[in-house]
């Protein structure tokens, strides 16, 4: 997204002189990926425009505080992430679920062909698993955080993340698997 990186610098100096149309190619360049970002934790579309809106409001208010440490998409993003969060949370659809760590009883699986899978079916199947199993699994699978950003992120202890992320990753396989068995039910 930032392959031309002196054009974005060039960007972000004229958006700190609110300059209207670098504010606008900025918006341009991030919106879709933003979106998507949102839509992800959220699960609604209108939800996901708003707090897409109010992270590029806040960004652009807030320009000076970007000090370049990391890439302006990875900034922009931890803005639409934390802003998305926090929106679930006042739609108290977000609840904390404290899981103990439980030792992991090594079990013989069965085996599924991720030859047949598209991606448009694992996000399928990742959007119906319940809240918190969805969550932790895409800030870890697709926005890329590791455990100790996600625990920071989500203000869970590292132990709790480790653990909702492979119990998540489990029930993505088992939902995969009933989806896989379906399909060769039907022929698909």
């Amino acid at each position: 997204m930032e392959a031309n990186q002196p054009h974005i610098t060039n960007l972000i100096e004229r958006c700190k002189k609110s300059d209207k149309n670098a504010q606008l190619e900025i918006y341009k360049r991030y919106y879709k990926a933003m979106y998507n970002v949102s839509y992800r934790i959220l699960k609604d579309e209108f939800e996901a425009e708003d707090i897409m809106q109010e992270a590029f409001l806040t960004v652009f208010t807030k320009m000076d505080s970007y000090k370049g440490e990391v890439t302006f998409g990875a900034w922009l993003k931890r803005i639409v992430i934390n802003k998305s969060l926090t929106q679930l949370k006042k739609n108290t659809r977000y609840q904390e679920v404290k899981m103990e760590v439980i030792p992991n009883d090594d079990f013989e699986e069965e085996a599924i062909d991720y030859s047949g899978l598209k991606a448009k079916n694992v996000l399928s199947c990742l959007q119906s698993l319940k809240e918190n199993y969805r969550l932790v699994l895409n800030l870890h699978l697709i926005e890329g955080y590791d455990y100790e950003e996600i625990s920071q992120i989500l203000d869970y202890t590292n132990e709790n993340v480790r653990t909702t992320v492979s119990r998540a990753k489990k029930k993505l396989k088992q939902v995969l698997l009933a989806e896989n068995i379906k399909a060769q039910a039907y022929g698909r």
